[in-house]
């Protein structure tokens, strides 16, 4: 119950746009558990997509954390708040173009709580 009421206290905060920075959302989004990631080997910016579905109080939110290549060596992450379908749809595109599905699916989502780059 505790836990429940905090996370609810978190999710309030997230969609208000209030008290939490977007990396402690992101902190919070990948200690709920295990999520479901696609890596893209031949795209030039995305390194990888890792989709999760967070419950709270039977309510359902989805997230998609997008690590974007860096240069030389590692990625850098920022989470979208994204829709139901939005796995399915990224999922069943990002083989064609890991690029493309990004821009088709998940980055529409960047205003929800704006904690990556709008371009």
């Amino acid at each position: 119950m505790k836990t429940s009421f905090l996370v609810l206290i978190l999710l309030v905060s997230v969609l208000s746009g209030k008290a939490q920075s977007c990396d402690e959302i992101m902190k919070y989004v990948k200690s709920t558990g295990y999520g479901t990631t696609y890596t893209s080997y031949n795209s030039e910016a995305i390194s990888k997509v890792t989709f999760y579905d967070v419950v709270v109080d039977y309510q359902h939110y989805y997230y998609a954390i997008v690590c974007f290549k860096k240069e030389y060596y590692g990625c850098t992450e920022y989470i979208y708040q994204v829709s139901s379908r939005t796995k399915f749809n990224y999922a069943t595109n990002y083989l064609t173009s890991a690029g493309k599905a990004f821009w088709e699916y998940i980055q529409p989502y960047n205003k929800y709580l704006g904690c990556a780059p709008n371009e």
